[in-house]
């Protein structure tokens, strides 16, 4: 069989990234969504609507994380099933999965919905309040497209349709820009345009999705459900890590937004949303190989199959080190017209940024280790440690950082907090990968 085929094929360099390539390109832009939104924000609207988007950003988290954690938890749960020849099963807990799914972002797109208003009433200017609940708002109206497009690129990679979910997000991104200019420029409906704009945007995966599971030829499609809740619970436990990774994730925007208004105002905000994008955007390339190469070592470790799952890891970790300087040489070299394309460098928030990115830009170092070796406990089914592995990165060590950093070196020691407390969590990565070494024989 073709699938058979592909996961049987030897672990070269030509192989893994003909299965993990187009996942990265994908994950490039999936995060031109968010970049896009900033980036005809800032010019058409202005700063002040740019730093609303960050502040908006801890509730998009909530959703991220719930459709992360379903998705890849589920993921690995069924893809290991599939390596273990139990096909129907899978397909009935893969059906499952996706019903609860809706589910719970018709639950999530009320409950958001009706608490916006709510959020953003102290400690802002009421411009930028009235841009957070409009985009807000809007962006919610999309909470299940979002969910079920979070999880059919998952599926599909693990479907070898991976060129498929490439092309879909690449779909997406340019009707995200598109639909952006229209929208903002053209029918003057100002930041609830880009929201908008996001929704449709990632809306086409979700479409596709549909069509593409709802055929029988698909090594995963719909059939009828079987609704086995410890499946449920074994896909949420093991995607818990990814869920904390972005839940947390907003946690810690809250802290970054709260400081930066604490110590320089709202063009901290902006530059910090410049910043992130910056970091999101080559961040992507380590989560997309990381999810693309996901499926083929859960398929290896449900097979049995140790010597492969050996390499790949072997294998992965090279691919990583090389990324990491690529994209940290990159940002540095580039600090200037990245930030440039954001803001005029007349603005206040302009020197801010550049002189955070090139502190920031360390983190690069140790992120792509990081991402994988949570993904890999996730692939392995081993939730707990990737969740442990995933909160302390994100959550406590973030959390020292930013509270001991800049209390001692203010500004600056808000620019260094990420590099910081991602070079912790390589030390406790390290730890964690070599204890476990001779349980899955990678």
């Amino acid at each position: 069989m073709e699938t058979q085929t592909a996961y049987s094929k030897p672990v070269r360099l030509k192989n893994v990234l003909a299965f993990a390539l187009p996942t990265i390109v994908m994950s490039l832009f999936m995060s031109f969504y968010t970049m896009v939104d900033g980036l005809f924000v800032a010019n058409l609207i202005g700063t002040q609507a740019l730093s609303a988007i960050n502040l908006t950003a801890p509730v998009i988290q909530l959703v991220t994380a719930v459709s992360t954690m379903l998705a890849t938890g589920g993921s690995a749960v069924i893809m290991r099933k599939m390596g273990e020849k139990k096909e129907t099963e899978a397909r009935q807990d893969f059906t499952f999965l996706i019903l609860v799914n809706v589910a719970v972002g018709l639950v999530m797109s009320v409950v958001g919905y009706l608490l916006t208003g709510r959020l953003f009433d102290n400690g802002l200017s009421p411009e930028v309040s009235g841009y957070c609940v409009d985009y807000l708002s809007r962006y919610l109206l999309f909470t299940i497209p979002i969910l079920l497009m979070n999880n059919f690129t998952l599926y599909m990679i693990a479907s070898e349709k991976a060129t498929l979910s490439l092309i879909c997000s690449v779909t997406g991104g340019v009707l995200n820009m598109v639909l952006d200019y229209v929208f903002i420029a053209i029918f003057d409906l100002g930041i609830s345009g880009a929201a908008l704009a996001t929704g449709l945007g990632y809306s086409v995966t979700a479409v596709a999705g549909l069509f593409v599971f709802g055929r029988k030829s698909s090594l995963l499609h719909f059939t009828k459900p079987v609704p086995r809740f410890r499946v449920l619970a074994n896909a949420a436990t093991n995607g818990c890590s990814e869920m904390a990774t972005a839940l947390v994730t907003g946690i810690i925007t809250l802290m970054f937004n709260w400081t930066m208004l604490r110590y320089v105002g709202e063009h901290g905000v902006a530059a910090i949303t410049i910043i992130m994008y910056v970091l999101m955007f080559a961040s992507s390339l380590y989560t997309g190989y990381s999810y693309g190469v996901a499926p083929m070592l859960s398929y290896s470790y449900g097979a049995q199959d140790h010597h492969k799952l050996k390499q790949l890891v072997s294998l992965s970790l090279k691919i990583i080190a090389v990324i990491s300087l690529v994209t940290v040489v990159a940002s540095l070299a580039a600090t200037k017209p990245l930030v440039s394309i954001f803001a005029q460098p007349e603005d206040p928030v302009f020197a801010l940024a550049v002189s955070g990115n090139r502190i920031c830009s360390l983190a690069l170092c140790f992120i792509g280790f990081n991402i994988f070796t949570s993904g890999l406990f996730t692939a392995l089914s081993n939730g707990i440690v990737s969740a442990i592995l995933a909160f302390s990165r994100s959550f406590v060590f973030m959390l020292i950082t930013m509270l001991v950093l800049p209390a001692l070196l203010g500004v600056t020691g808000i620019w260094l907090a990420t590099p910081v407390a991602e070079g912790m969590a390589l030390v406790l990565g390290a730890a964690m990968f070599l204890k476990y070494r001779t349980r899955y024989h990678y």
